[in-house]
C-alpha cells in the first residue's frame, strides 16, 4: 500500500490528517448537515478534526457532532452592513480565521459557501496550505455583490481545487477557476430513529424562508387546489427573513387555516414522519437535499425542474414528478394529481425509495475520502520532490 493511501485513515496503519472546515454556522440546512456528515466520518476515521465557524461563542450545533471534533467560533457571524462595517467586518473574520488557521496547522482546509470560500482563500494566501473551496448553489444566479464576484473570479484560480455538486455548476466555472475539480453530490441521511405518523393528509415543504425556495409560488397554487381538496392542509418546515410576507401572502390567498408554518423542526428529518407527500418549489438550488431526503423517506414528490439538482434525482412519471420551473399552474396540477391518485402516490413512493439508494452516505463518503486523498498525495509529491 502506497504512503498516500495509508494517509486516507487510521484504520489503515496510517498517518493522522490533520484538517480544518470553515463554514459559516451550524445551524439547520444542507452545508451544515454536510459538514456533519463529513466531519463525523474523518473524526470516525482517526483524523484531526477542527470546524470553524463564524458565529457568537455559545451558539450550538443543529446537527450532532462527534465528541472529537473541535469547533471553534470566531464571534463575527454573518449580518447585514454596508460600506466601512461591512469591509472591516470581513477584516476582522479573515485576521481571526487565519489566526486560527495558522495556529492549527492543517494539512488541507475544506471552506464552504462562497462568500466563506473567499474569505478562507483569502486568509491562507501565502501560507502555503492546500485550500478546497466547496459551491453549494446555483453560482449563476446567487446574488452577489461585484466586489465578492471579482474577489471569487481572482481568488478560486488560486484554491488547491473545487467542488460542486452537480456537473452544471461545475461547468459555470472556466477551467482556468478550477485547477482541480470533483463533483459530489450530497449523501442522504435520515436519522435512524424516526417514526411514520403519517396519515394526516399532509402536503409539506421544507427549506429556509427565502426568496430562493419559492414557498410564494407554493402559496399560490395550493391556493388553486386547495377548495377541490378540503382534507389535505399544507406545512412548510423553515425559518428565514421572508416569514412575515409568506404570512401575509398566507392571508390574502384565504388559507390561514390550511397552511401552517411551524418553523424548525426540533430535530433534524422530523418532518418525514408526518408528511403525505412532498413538494420543492425552489426557483434554484445547489442540490436540493430535502428532495432526496423525501424520496429516501418513501414520499411522493413534485418538484420544480429547476437548476441544480432535481432532474439529477427525478425521473419524471416513474419516481416522482418534474415540472417547469416557476410555473405556478403547472405545479398546482401536479400536485392535484398526486392528491386525488394514491395509486400514483404508492408506485412513485417505492420508485423513489430505490432510486435513494444510489446517495447513501457510504457512496457519497467514497467520493470525499477521494479528495483527501488526493490532497495528501499532492502534499506528499511536494514533500519528496
Amino acid at each position: 500500500m502506497d504512503r498516500a493511501v495509508k494517509l486516507s485513515g487510521a484504520e489503515t496503519g496510517g498517518s493522522i490528517a490533520r484538517l480544518v472546515i470553515v463554514l459559516p454556522g451550524l445551524g439547520a440546512g444542507g452545508s451544515e448537515h454536510v459538514v456533519s456528515i463529513i466531519a463525523n466520518h474523518w473524526a470516525h476515521l482517526g483524523h484531526d478534526v477542527t470546524i470553524l465557524t463564524l458565529e457568537p461563542p455559545g451558539s450550538y450545533a443543529y446537527y450532532a457532532l462527534s465528541p472529537s471534533i473541535r469547533v471553534i467560533r470566531l464571534g463575527v457571524p454573518p449580518q447585514r452592513a454596508s460600506g466601512w462595517k461591512a469591509a472591516w467586518l470581513a477584516l476582522q473574520r479573515v485576521r481571526r480565521m487565519r489566526r486560527e488557521i495558522r495556529s492549527i496547522r492543517p494539512d488541507f482546509v475544506l471552506s464552504f459557501l462562497t462568500r466563506t470560500n473567499v474569505l478562507s482563500l483569502i486568509a491562507t494566501f501565502g501560507t502555503g496550505i492546500a485550500t478546497i473551496v466547496s459551491e453549494r448553489n446555483n453560482p449563476g444566479v446567487q446574488p452577489f455583490g461585484a466586489l465578492w464576484k471579482w474577489l471569487q473570479k481572482w481568488l478560486y484560480p488560486r484554491a488547491f481545487g473545487l467542488i460542486t455538486m452537480t456537473r452544471g455548476a461545475l461547468e459555470f466555472f472556466p477551467p482556468r477557476m478550477r485547477k482541480r475539480s470533483w463533483v459530489i453530490p450530497n449523501a442522504v441521511d435520515l436519522p435512524s430513529t424516526w417514526v411514520n405518523r403519517r396519515g394526516g393528509n399532509v402536503l409539506t415543504a421544507v427549506g429556509r424562508l427565502t426568496h430562493q425556495k419559492g414557498f410564494d409560488l407554493l402559496l399560490d397554487a395550493f391556493a388553486k387546489i386547495a377548495a377541490s381538496f378540503p382534507d389535505w392542509t399544507l406545512v412548510i418546515w423553515g425559518e428565514g427573513e421572508d416569514r412575515r410576507q409568506l404570512e401575509d401572502r398566507r392571508k390574502t390567498l384565504g388559507l390561514e387555516g390550511r397552511v401552517d408554518l411551524p418553523g424548525i423542526t426540533a430535530k433534524p428529518g422530523q418532518w418525514v414522519e408526518t408528511a403525505n407527500v412532498f413538494v420543492l418549489s425552489s426557483r434554484y438550488e445547489g442540490w436540493g437535499i430535502v428532495l432526496l431526503e423525501a424520496m429516501a423517506a418513501g414520499l411522493p414528490v413534485v418538484s420544480f425542474n429547476c437548476d441544480f439538482g432535481p432532474s439529477e434525482m427525478v425521473e419524471h412519471g416513474q419516481d416522482g414528478l418534474l415540472v417547469a420551473p416557476e410555473n405556478v399552474d403547472a405545479l398546482a396540477e401536479a400536485m392535484a394529481q398526486l392528491l386525488r391518485d394514491k395509486q400514483l402516490r404508492e408506485r412513485l413512493s417505492a420508485n423513489a425509495v430505490r432510486t435513494a439508494l444510489r446517495y447513501t452516505p457510504e457512496c457519497v463518503l467514497a467520493e470525499w475520502d477521494g479528495v483527501l486523498r488526493d490532497v495528501l498525495a499532492d502534499r506528499i509529491q511536494k514533500v519528496t520532490a
